[in-house]
């Protein structure tokens, strides 16, 4: 097996993979107010084009892979899609993010198909808020979806909580709360900019911010040594709590250095940064006549070659004309 490494010598294990750039939810530091166009259905990839390119992939030392939309429980058969990449040789793990509002419908046969690792997104505690942050009134499907998968027997679960100061910053210590009696990973994420994002320094909280107001009712230890290379979250324990709590600070300390993940958009495209604008068509490659892995394989090397050390700095990601999160894939 051959190793996927940058100019920089990190070598690149972790794919994340959108199936679609399509979304129940409206959460608007995703998705802009005005909505975006959808991709056709002939210009997303099928499951056996993604399932080839995780192959290719693989044969190149991605051994992780986590699927992601848009929102990918909406995409029809998604346990199929599992099932064939937990299959292909040289794939350790398949995890998903999800907003959770299909999950309980989904969930044992996500288990079944192989899935490992659950990220769900969950912004606010609060019924009423969650329904003016994602322009939907499903909390309550959320959270019976979490259960579920708790109840399949799918772990660990985190769940991703994305801080917007004037929005969801005064419910830090209800998400902490949560983690007393479950055996469950709260992060707390850092807002970053996109486009339409309404991202502003006004609305902007710091991880260290975050953690000033936690330990002044918690204790936390840490932070703990991860046992998965590459993870951009600082986990830490409380004394008596079956979960964990994490902080990933993109913008505040930023990890580029240790970066070990590449993004393949729902209709084909390469990203090696989450705010490179640099896109590699693979499905070009992949639906040319005739396309053998080997020019696939060219492909993905030249585009690992050409990975930026780290992100511009935040006051240029502010201006930056790089796609919606939905369209790129969380």
């Amino acid at each position: 097996m051959k190793a996927l490494i940058d100019s920089f010598g990190r070598a690149q294990t972790y794919l994340r993979v959108s199936v679609t750039d399509r979304c129940n939810l409206r959460c608007h530091y995703c998705m802009p107010s005005q909505g975006v166009l959808c991709r056709s259905r002939s210009e997303i990839l099928s499951f056996e084009e993604i399932t080839r390119l995780v192959r290719v992939f693989a044969q190149l030392g991605i051994s992780k892979v986590r699927l992601t939309g848009g929102e990918p429980l909406v995409r029809h058969d998604i346990e199929r899609l599992v099932s064939d990449i937990s299959a292909v040789p040289g794939i350790e793990t398949v995890g998903m993010t999800t907003n959770g509002v299909l999950l309980e419908r989904h969930a044992s046969g996500l288990g079944r198909a192989g899935l490992k690792l659950l990220n769900v997104s969950l912004d606010s505690l609060r019924p009423q808020r969650f329904a003016n942050i994602t322009l939907k009134d499903e909390y309550h499907r959320v959270r019976r979806g979490i259960d579920a998968a708790l109840s399949a027997g799918i772990r660990p679960i985190k769940l991703n909580t994305v801080v917007i100061r004037g929005v969801n910053d005064d419910e830090l210590l209800d998400f902490v709360e949560m983690t007393r009696d479950n055996s469950i990973s709260v992060r707390f994420i850092e807002f970053m900019p996109f486009k339409d994002n309404r991202w502003s320094v006004e609305n902007y909280v710091s991880s260290q911010q975050m953690r000033q107001v936690i330990s002044r009712k918690y204790r936390l230890i840490g932070p703990r040594k991860e046992a998965t290379p590459g993870s951009v979250a600082r986990q830490y324990s409380i004394e008596g709590h079956a979960g964990t709590v994490g902080f990933i600070s993109p913008l505040s300390d930023h990890f580029c250095g240790s970066c070990i993940r590449l993004r393949l958009t729902s209709d084909g495209f390469l990203k090696t940064c989450l705010y490179s604008g640099a896109l590699v068509d693979l499905r070009r490659v992949l639906r040319s006549r005739g396309t053998s892995d080997v020019k696939l394989t060219a492909a993905i090397v030249r585009a690992v070659d050409a990975k930026a050390y780290k992100h511009p700095p935040t006051a240029e990601l502010a201006g930056n004309k790089n796609q919606n999160m939905v369209e790129i894939g969380g």
